[in-house]
C-alpha cells in the first residue's frame, strides 16, 4: 500500500478539508479577490469546478499591478450524457447569465461552463439545481461523469446497457453533504456518522477515476482509455453481461519517462448485474488502498496496476468480491465514430446526431447552433444525448414529429453544415487549453480548425477525402481529448509547437507513437504532406492510415 508517512499536499488537504468543506464559505466571502484559498482550488473540484484564470490577459493586468482575472468552469454530472429538453433550456439560460455564454461538450459526455466569477457560483448552482441538475463528483479525485456508448442505433437493447451508467454513477457517488450545505444552503448536519463513506472514506482516490461503457462494434466512447471499461457482450439481442478492463489513462508529463499513456487491459467477464457492480466498487477500493498517494503524476490506476501485475490486481479484486470473474468472451471492434445524420431505432423513434466542432456550442458567423437547439428544445419534441466525440444527438423524435424538427434544423442550416463538414474534421477533437486551462502549453480548441482547413487540401491532393482518418489535439500532454488514442495525435509542447504522434489505430486498440517532436504549422504541413504522399502509393488494400504508418514507421522502425 502507499506510504501513508510520505502524502502529497493534495492528500493532506483532503484528509483535513472536514468531508471536502475546506475553507470554501470563508473564500466565497472574502471580497478583496475573485480567488479562492489556496487549499479550496484543491476541495472544490470535488463539487465539479476548477478555478482558472484569463492567461490572454496575465500580462496586460499585471502591467496595471491588477490581480488576475480569476474565473471559475463547472461542469454537469450526466450519466451517458443524456439531458431532457426542458434541462437543457436550463442550462441555455444559465449558461447566457452567469457564464460566457458558450456551452462546452466534454469528451465525457457532458457540458461545461467557463468564465464564472466567484459571485456567480452559488446562484448557478442553485439554478442548475432548481432544473435537477448537479455538479457533484464531476472533477477531483473521484469517480467522474460515466460514459456511455450514446446512439441507440448501436444494440436493440441500448437502454440496458445505457441504464448502467446511471447506476453506476448512484454507486460510486460520496456521501458527504457538504455541496448541498455550501451551494445550496442546507443545514449542516449534527451527526457526521451520516456522512460515513466506506467507499471513498475520509481520503477518497489517489487521483481521478473514470468509467466507459462500449457497445461493439463501435467503440465510440474509447473504452480502453479509462480507468475502468466495461464491454457489453451481446448475443442474439440479450445482454449476457461485461467484459471488465482496467488500467487505461492517457496523461503523461514532457521529460518525465515515468509517465506514460496505456491502454486498458481486459481482466475478465462478469455476467449478472450484482457483479457488475461489485466487481466496479472492489476495483476503485483496491485502487484506493494500493494507489500512489506520495507522487500524484504516478497515482492513476494505471500505474498501481503495473506495479502490482495484472494477475495480482485481479485477485486481489477477486478476494474481495467473493467470486472470480469469468474468462473474457469474444468482441470485436470495428469502429468508433459518431452516426450522422438521421436514423430511427427499434422503437421507431428518430435521432439526429449533429456535428458540433471541438464541442463548442454557440452561434457564431458560420452556424447558430446554440439558437437552433434551443430552438428545437422549446419544441418539446426530443431530448438530447452527448456522444464522447462532442457532438450531439437529437433524440427520442417521434415519427410524426420528425418533419417538425427537420424543419429547425433546415431552417438554421444545421443539416448543411453537418453533411458538408469534412470526413477529418468530423472525426477531430480537440481540448479547451488556452486561454483558461492552467496546464495549457499551446493551444488546442481555438487553433485546431483552422490547422485543419489547411490540412483538407493536402487530403484532396492525395485523393484521401473519403478516410476515416481520426486526428486529435492537446494543449499539453494530459491527454484530455485523447490524442495518443488517435490515427494523429497533436501534443502542445510550447506557443505555436506540438509533438506529432502517428500509428494509433481506428478501433481504439492501440496507441500511436511519437513521430516528429516539437513541430511549428510549416513542419505539420510538411510532415503531414509526406505521410499522405507515401500512405497514397505504399497502402495495402483498406489498410487505414493509422495502420499503415504503424507498419511502416513505427514496426518498420523497430
Amino acid at each position: 500500500m502507499s506510504d501513508k508517512n510520505n502524502l502529497s499536499a493534495i492528500e493532506k488537504i483532503k484528509t483535513a478539508s472536514d468531508g471536502l468543506r475546506g475553507s470554501i464559505q470563508e473564500s466565497l466571502h472574502d471580497e478583496i479577490t475573485g480567488a479562492i484559498r489556496e487549499d479550496d482550488t484543491a476541495v472544490i473540484k470535488f463539487h465539479g469546478m476548477y478555478q482558472q484564470d484569463d492567461r490572454d490577459r496575465r500580462e496586460e493586468r499585471a502591467e496595471k499591478k491588477l490581480d488576475r482575472l480569476y474565473t471559475f468552469m463547472i461542469r454537469l454530472r450526466l450519466p451517458g450524457g443524456f439531458i431532457s429538453a426542458e434541462k437543457w433550456i436550463a442550462a441555455n439560460e444559465i449558461a447566457g447569465e452567469n457564464s460566457t455564454g458558450v456551452i462546452k461538450i466534454t469528451t465525457r459526455q457532458t457540458i461545461q461552463l467557463h468564465g464564472l466569477i466567484k459571485s456567480k457560483i452559488r446562484p448557478t448552482i442553485q439554478s442548475f439545481n432548481e432544473a435537477k441538475l448537479d455538479s457533484i463528483a464531476t472533477c477531483g479525485d473521484i469517480n467522474r461523469n460515466v460514459s456511455c456508448s450514446s446512439h441507440p442505433g448501436e444494440s436493440p437493447i441500448h437502454a440496458q446497457v445505457f441504464a448502467y451508467a446511471d447506476k453506476i454513477s448512484e454507486l460510486l457517488m460520496p456521501k458527504t453533504k457538504a455541496y448541498y450545505e455550501i451551494w445550496l444552503d442546507d443545514d449542516k448536519i449534527a451527526d457526521k456518522s451520516e456522512e460515513v463513506d466506506p467507499l471513498y472514506q475520509e481520503r477518497y482516490l489517489p487521483r481521478k477515476f473514470k468509467i466507459g461503457i462500449a457497445i461493439p462494434p463501435n467503440n465510440d466512447v474509447d473504452v480502453f482509455t479509462n480507468d475502468l471499461g466495461l464491454i457489453a457482450i451481446i448475443e442474439n439481442n440479450e445482454l449476457k453481461g461485461f467484459n471488465i478492463a482496467i488500467g487505461g489513462g492517457l496523461s503523461t508529463t514532457h521529460g518525465n519517462a515515468a509517465t506514460y499513456a496505456r491502454l486498458g487491459t481486459v481482466i475478465g467477464f462478469a455476467d449478472t448485474e450484482e457483479k457488475v457492480l461489485k466487481t466496479i466498487y472492489e476495483v476503485i477500493t483496491v485502487q484506493r488502498d494500493f494507489g500512489n498517494r506520495s507522487d500524484r503524476k504516478l497515482a492513476r490506476l494505471k500505474y498501481t496496476l503495473d506495479n502490482m501485475g495484472v494477475d495480482a490486481y485481479r485477485q486481489e479484486v477477486e478476494k474481495r468480491t467473493g467470486f472470480k470473474l469469468e474468462p473474457a468472451r469474444p468482441y470485436e471492434f470495428n469502429q468508433r465514430g459518431d452516426r450522422y445524420g438521421w436514423l430511427q431505432n427499434e422503437q421507431g423513434l428518430w435521432y439526429y446526431t449533429l456535428f458540433i466542432e471541438n464541442g463548442r456550442v454557440l452561434d457564431d458567423e458560420k452556424v447558430a447552433l446554440k439558437t437552433a437547439l434551443l430552438e428545437v428544445a422549446k419544441t418539446g419534441k426530443s431530448n438530447f444525448l452527448f456522444t464522447s466525440n462532442q457532438n450531439m444527438i437529437i433524440s427520442d423524435v417521434a415519427d410524426i414529429d420528425k418533419a417538425q424538427v427537420n424543419e429547425i434544423l433546415e431552417k438554421f442550416k444545421i443539416i448543411e453544415h453537418t453533411t458538408t463538414a469534412s470526413q477529418l474534421r468530423k472525426n477531430s477533437i480537440a481540448c479547451v487549453a488556452l486561454p483558461t486551462c492552467p496546464l495549457a502549453l499551446a493551444e488546442a480548441q481555438r487553433y485546431m480548425p483552422s490547422l485543419i482547413s489547411k490540412i483538407e487540401p493536402l487530403v484532396a491532393k492525395h485523393q484521401l477525402q473519403n478516410e476515416d482518418i481520426i486526428m486529435r489535439m492537446t494543449g499539453c500532454p494530459n491527454g484530455c481529448a485523447r490524442p495518443y488514442a488517435a490515427e494523429i495525435g497533436f501534443v502542445g509542447t510550447a506557443p505555436g509547437r506540438y509533438n506529432l504522434h502517428i500509428g494509433g489505430d481506428n478501433e481504439g486498440e492501440r496507441l500511436n507513437t511519437l513521430y516528429k517532436e516539437s513541430l511549428d504549422e510549416a513542419g505539420i504541413i510538411n510532415e503531414l504532406d509526406n505521410l499522405f504522399a507515401t500512405f497514397k502509393k505504399e497502402r495495402n488494400t483498406t489498410e487505414s492510415f493509422g495502420d499503415f504508418s504503424f507498419r511502416k514507421y513505427v514496426q518498420g522502425a523497430a
